[in-house]
């Protein structure tokens, strides 16, 4: 099969790029954009990052790019990356490779100049497509059908792939739920569930990294029941294994039809229990960011709101909860009742009402308690007992709606003071 990108990647026509390739290719060398770049472009999805193989060793690479007047920064130099800014965009130039020695997480490298051995180290066959500058696409290990058919395939021998580093088949997962269609390449799958063991070698922060891009796919509910299916999700998502994936269908539903971005951390609280510790503890294991686990415990934490709750309840609740918890809550609980109203009137009943608290939740604005310590003063009330009294009385401001203003908050004070 023949391709090109030319025409359909703007980002090709880059002054700056075309610049790079041009010192990279004199003399005798040469240079393609190469991977996810070309992948992208060809099935006409945004390109973020643009990388470049070249049969330059990192040195000459260095020297090329800065004598067209580029910054170099070595980010890889021992596995033959250079980093090149041009025109303000960083480029990741790497030397042709062939992996000498792996251990299942990293791999020691030997330079060379064959484009097909370098194709062949790498993972898919849809992530091993080169580019020329003109746009021409150069295919070495079938990435072009697969592309074509939406199929990911490993290159060569499945099994072999995965022991070169076993962060591949969260990887084959990952990139089946953007890429894929049908049933996951037979192969693969059975490579992923044979030698899913060897995922215990990984750090937290690469499995957490390459779940998070997983869910952040348009629709990953199919890869996610085949990681369930082959064992991987239990593996590296313990807390899935008997609360089950099904409500990932419904958000994912609800997302497209009612406007909402997609949300990792959503949609990673549909398919895990609501169970505070046990969410600390899975953010502790796969170090998760603090703003990331004090969500999914905020949400866990959070007491489920029934749909006929009224507006005035729920300000209430969210005023001494959690406002992103509580909306999290009612995403969730309104995505799950639209699922099931297609078969249940009460659910379409259900549904309604959590729309409107969502709406509310949405808009709600946490007022400011009338009263501090200072105001109270006058009326010879301090330190602990102080304190217990401006709880008190904010409490009874909150159970009012809210309503009670300054100075009756006041002869509240006063009052509870004579009696």
């Amino acid at each position: 099969m023949t391709a090109t990108i030319a025409g359909t990647a703007s980002w090709l026509d880059d002054p700056q790029l075309q610049a790079l390739l041009a010192a990279l290719n004199a003399d005798g060398e040469e240079a393609r954009i190469a991977g996810g770049a070309v992948r992208n472009a060809l099935l006409g999805q945004p390109v973020a990052d643009v990388d470049v193989a070249t049969t330059n060793l990192p040195d000459e690479t260095v020297r090329r790019a800065e004598a067209a007047g580029f910054k170099t920064v070595p980010t890889g130099a021992e596995h033959g990356t250079i980093t090149v800014i041009a025109g303000g965009r960083p480029f990741e130039v790497t030397t042709l490779r062939a992996d000498v020695e792996t251990d299942g997480r990293r791999a020691k490298v030997a330079f060379g100049r064959d484009w097909k051995a370098d194709a062949e180290r790498r993972d898919f066959t849809i992530n091993a497509l080169y580019a020329r500058a003109d746009g021409t696409v150069i295919d070495l290990v079938g990435g072009l059908a697969d592309l074509e058919s939406r199929t990911l395939r490993f290159i060569g021998d499945a099994e072999a792939r995965i022991r070169e580093d076993y962060l591949r088949i969260l990887r084959f997962f990952r990139f089946f739920a953007w890429y894929g269609s049908g049933r996951p390449d037979a192969e693969g799958l059975k490579a992923c569930a044979r030698l899913k063991d060897g995922l215990a070698r990984l750090s937290a922060e690469r499995i957490w990294s390459e779940l998070k891009k997983l869910l952040a796919a348009p629709d990953p509910s199919r890869a996610l029941l085949w990681m369930r299916q082959a064992g991987v999700l239990t593996a590296v998502l313990p807390e899935s294994e008997k609360w089950g994936i099904d409500a990932i269908h419904a958000l994912v539903r609800a997302e497209a039809d009612l406007g909402w971005d997609v949300d990792p951390l959503l949609r990673l609280a549909a398919i895990v229990p609501p169970d505070a510790a046990r969410m600390k503890t899975f953010g502790e294991r796969l170090r998760l960011s603090n703003a990331e686990m004090d969500r999914l415990v905020q949400w866990a934490a959070t007491a489920k709101v029934g749909p006929t709750v009224t507006e005035g309840e729920l300000a209430k609740r969210l005023y001494r909860g959690n406002q992103q918890g509580f909306v999290d809550r009612l995403r969730l609980d309104l995505a799950s009742a639209r699922g099931r109203a297609q078969q249940d009137d009460k659910a379409l009943i259900e549904a309604g009402g959590y729309f409107r608290l969502l709406n509310s939740a949405g808009k709600w604005q946490k007022p400011l308690f009338p009263l501090r310590g200072g105001d109270l003063s006058p009326l010879g009330v301090e330190g602990a007992r102080l304190g217990a009294l401006l709880k008190s009385l904010e409490s009874e401001w909150v159970d009012s709606g809210f309503s009670w203003e300054r100075d009756a908050l006041l002869k509240r004070a006063a009052d509870s003071l004579e009696n």
